[in-house]
């Protein structure tokens, strides 16, 4: 499985792995592939770490999320964090290559996107979307799967705090009617599987907003793709 991913991430010219800075070497080596991108048991509905054999968490079985079912590829820690910070933050959208094929080697994410009819991007706020240059969410949707991904669709129609400033409780207030489907385009949803793109998810209250408003947009089914998951409830 390891040398499959790491033949997928070759590039036309070899560089220094970012992570061990063996050279010459892919974005990500062969080795740090195999150390830190082992898979691992998650919760289906919120990809929180559960143990081997248990399908979902506790509080997902407690109240279910808007969810059907989440994928998270890697943990939101090292090396992962660091690059992620790099391409969200420092205008390294060449990244999205390397972990769309990070994604698609992770358990359920390539059934979920052969299975979804539409794949969306978490959209941005116009002033995030200034301040970034790019949203990194629909550059890793486009890598991931480019004729399913329909950026116009899932509007952001609010700006709100960055979520990393709030605990658990003001986040999903903070996102509360963030998110809203195009109006002149319900259609295009309902009755619809999607699948929602993004690439950190912490507290969930984000995604979890933008799938409530699917649902009510009339989607028959969605489904979270992150790329990386902190692995504590926040």
């Amino acid at each position: 499985m390891f040398r499959e991913l790491f033949e997928g991430l070759a590039a036309a010219v070899p560089g220094q792995c970012a992570v061990c800075r063996a050279w010459p070497a892919h974005p990500v080596c062969e080795a740090c592939v195999a150390r830190f991108a082992q898979p691992r048991p998650r919760c289906r509905r919120c990809a929180l770490p559960v143990a081997q054999g248990v399908a979902e968490c506790g509080r997902c079985l407690a109240a279910p999320p808007p969810l059907d079912a989440c994928h998270a590829a890697l943990s939101y820690e090292y090396p992962w964090s660091a690059l992620v910070t790099q391409y969200k933050f420092g205008g390294q959208a060449g990244w999205a290559a390397t972990f769309a094929t990070l994604m698609r080697s992770a358990p359920w994410v390539e059934p979920a996107l052969e299975d979804a009819d539409l794949v969306l991007p978490m959209p941005l706020s116009g002033e995030r979307l200034a301040e970034r240059g790019f949203n990194q969410a629909l550059v890793l949707a486009r890598a991931l799967v480019p004729r399913k991904t329909e950026p116009g669709l899932l509007l952001r129609v609010r700006h709100t705090r960055a979520q990393s400033e709030l605990d658990l409780k003001a986040r999903l207030r903070n996102v509360q009617g963030a998110f809203a489907v195009e109006p002149l385009r319900h259609s295009a949803i309902r009755g619809k599987r999607v699948a929602l793109v993004d690439d950190v998810m912490t507290s969930g209250a984000s995604l979890f907003a933008a799938a409530q408003a699917l649902r009510e947009a009339g989607a028959a089914r969605v489904t979270g793709l992150v790329l990386a998951r902190t692995d504590e409830p926040h």
